[in-house]
């Protein structure tokens, strides 16, 4: 039996010119640190290796130089394929400077090649990335001008569009784990995360390359249970203990915590609330869209602030909280810890998290923005002179089931406050991130609306929706003036089609009551029955309905009403300020299909929105109903008389 640990400088001799390396690590967690310090300081020293190609997914560093900051070196990469270059700043420069090659590819494309690689094949065909930069129409996600082969391809399979990646096999693996016996099988036990370490060994073992892992400590043969073993030992040629306390962090702010690692669970309910600033503001908007029993994903800065609120107010038992690195469940953490979960109800590989998201699995999800235009399209990968990348944005923007980009309106020194329940803008940012057309598509407004995706876009002080139109203002901050502090930062015109105030609680430094909303608690309250006149009225201002179990919740809630009236009752809808997604409304007809059959001897509704009376008289005309949808109540009660005047003449 062969002992394959050896120091990190032995290791790190095994890599030649020309190599194709990947490494692991996520944002600042699960990072080989102790090889890439080694691969530096060889380079440093030797001016060996050179041109050698580095293949990650997310980021992976402290964006100072450390993780595979270590390799900005000039000579030492020839190469980048990268979802994120944000946490290697001078690699990224290099890149921006032609120095290097570089793609920017999304980062769950880049997980999936892993295992194309492992078993051969000679690519990956996705939807993700189509139309975005990613696509070859836009640029292939080539970086610079040195940058010339084609890895992305657009293709046609029965007559739709697919984009097919390239695969590049790896001869060099860095992987991480805890703990590793003679044979080289590792275990991850202190780990937040197990990411795509298998399918990165796989992928290098099967090209006859290296895996080199990285681990805490040697442990005696067997000791490890086989179910534990989360890469064996057939696929490791080598394993290095880390040297130095440093380079085997859990992540750069944390040197252990038993809760990420999943070791322990702990009381979440006393966590520190956040202070009501404009990261909270945003954060609790866009809590308000989270969807009961919804799987959500969250993104870096501003959404990480959602999990905060959620656990605040008490709604995170009826959600489930996600990460593309694995993470399922339990309370995201943020920081240098972002990506990890305290109590996590499970952890699986990246790549597996991502074909999940791709097919569909996402309710909902959260991402910041850094530019959006007037066709809705936003950028989070190129702006401003900075080469950030699109990490994992792309796959769960294109794929989730609604989607909520949230950010400051400016940027660059605002300053707000809060005064009664009323925003004021102490100073606005000198930037302006609504603009005219944004630098680098990384979604697609367009493409979001021809799949009937729905898109908010949150800020401090103003919320959009994307329409078939454009981009609409549908919601404005309590003491927000639209002229005064709206279009004049901003680079094109917005619809305006009579905006509504924010909600107000999301201004004042007390509960919510968020998780009555969620639970649909005031549904019962919106329902009312007049026995005299036999007429059910149902009040829907203000009402979201967002997913498919809402309507399912208005329904049990109108029959509950129904049979206990003991007969069929003319129903009276206000659709004042009710709002409801595009693809719900074939459900929404189909439920008052239903209703008509089974309980209502008619039903009539008003509203003052003409977009939405004829979306509705659309999609009740389709199943044959009458639409009867009036402008104001008085038109819509005088119908609903009519009606049952007539029923009690023929009774």
């Amino acid at each position: 039996m062969k002992n394959k640990a050896i120091t990190a400088a032995e290791a790190i001799a095994l890599i030649s010119d020309h190599d194709v390396l990947t490494t692991t690590g996520f944002v600042q967690s699960c990072i080989p640190e102790a090889l890439l310090a080694a691969l530096e300081q060889r380079f440093v020293e030797t001016g060996s290796p050179r041109n050698l190609t580095l293949i990650m997914t997310a980021g992976a560093g402290d964006s100072k130089g450390l993780g595979t900051g270590r390799l900005h070196h000039e000579g030492l990469l020839g190469r980048v394929i990268a979802a994120n270059f944000g946490r290697m700043p001078k690699v990224a420069q290099a890149a921006l400077d032609n120095k290097i090659q570089a793609y920017n590819l999304p980062q769950g494309v880049i997980s999936q090649l892993y295992r194309a690689c492992a078993a051969g094949q000679p690519g990956l065909f996705s939807k993700v990335g189509l139309h975005t930069y990613v696509d070859p129409r836009l640029g292939g996600g080539k970086v610079n001008a040195v940058t010339t082969e084609d890895i992305v391809k657009r293709v046609d399979v029965d007559g739709e569009e697919w984009l097919f990646y390239k695969a590049t096999k790896i001869d060099v693996a860095f992987i991480r784990g805890t703990s590793a016996d003679p044979c080289g099988n590792i275990s991850m036990e202190k780990e937040a995360l197990t990411l795509d370490n298998l399918a990165q060994a796989m992928a290098a073992r099967n090209n006859g390359g290296i895996v080199i892992a990285q681990v805490e400590r040697i442990v005696e043969a067997g000791s490890i249970k086989p179910k534990d073993i989360k890469v064996p030992g057939i696929l490791v040629d080598c394993v290095v203990v880390a040297d130095q306390p440093d380079h085997h962090r859990m992540n750069y702010g944390t040197v252990h915590n038993s809760a990420l690692a999943g070791e322990i669970r702990v009381p979440v309910e006393h966590m520190p609330k956040m202070n009501l600033d404009a990261k909270k503001i945003m954060a609790r908007r866009a809590a308000v869209e989270l969807p009961l029993n919804g799987v959500v994903n969250l993104g870096v800065g501003i959404p990480e602030g959602i999990a905060a609120v959620a656990n605040e107010e008490k709604v995170t038992p009826y959600i489930t909280l996600t990460t593309e690195a694995g993470a399922i469940g339990g309370v995201l953490a943020s920081g240098p810890s972002f990506g990890s979960t305290t109590n996590a109800d499970s952890i699986i590989d990246q790549n597996q998290q991502f074909d999940f998201y791709d097919g569909g699995g996402l309710d909902m999800t959260c991402l910041g923005m850094a530019e959006c235009d007037e066709q809705g399209n936003v950028n989070t990968s190129r702006f401003g002179g900075r080469l950030n990348g699109c990490g994992g944005f792309i796959n769960i923007s294109q794929n989730a089931r609604r989607v909520i980009f949230a950010g400051t309106f400016t940027t660059g020194g605002l300053e707000v406050g809060l005064t009664n329940g009323e925003l004021l803008i102490l100073k606005e940012g000198a930037t302006q991130k609504f603009i005219k057309a944004v630098e680098q598509v990384t979604f697609s407004g367009q493409y979001a609306q021809s799949r009937a995706q729905p898109v908010y876009y949150v800020t401090e002080r103003c919320v959009f929706k994307l329409t078939g139109a454009g981009v609409e203002l549908i919601e404005v901050a309590p003491g927000i003036d639209i002229e005064r502090n709206i279009l004049p930062h901003m680079g094109f015109m917005p619809l305006i089609n009579n905006p509504k105030p924010m909600d107000p609680r999301v201004f004042r430094d007390q509960p919510m009551g968020l998780l009555a909303d969620i639970l649909n608690i005031s549904i019962a309250e919106r329902i009312s029955y007049d026995p005299t006149r036999n007429i059910l009225f149902l009040n829907l201002v203000g009402f979201d309905a967002r997913t498919k179990n809402d309507l399912v919740t208005l329904r049990m809630a109108l029959i509950r009403s129904c049979v206990k009236a003991g007969k069929r009752v003319n129903a009276v809808v206000n659709h004042d300020g009710f709002n409801i997604e595009e693809h719900l409304l074939d459900d929404y007809a189909e439920m008052i299909r239903f209703m008509l059959d089974q309980y209502f001897a008619s039903t009539t509704r008003y509203g003052t929105s003409a977009f939405l009376r004829l979306k509705m008289k659309d999609a009740l005309g389709k199943r044959g109903i009458s639409p009867h949808i009036f402008e104001r109540k008085e038109e819509a009660l005088a119908f609903v008389e009519k009606m049952a005047g007539r029923a009690d003449t023929t009774q």
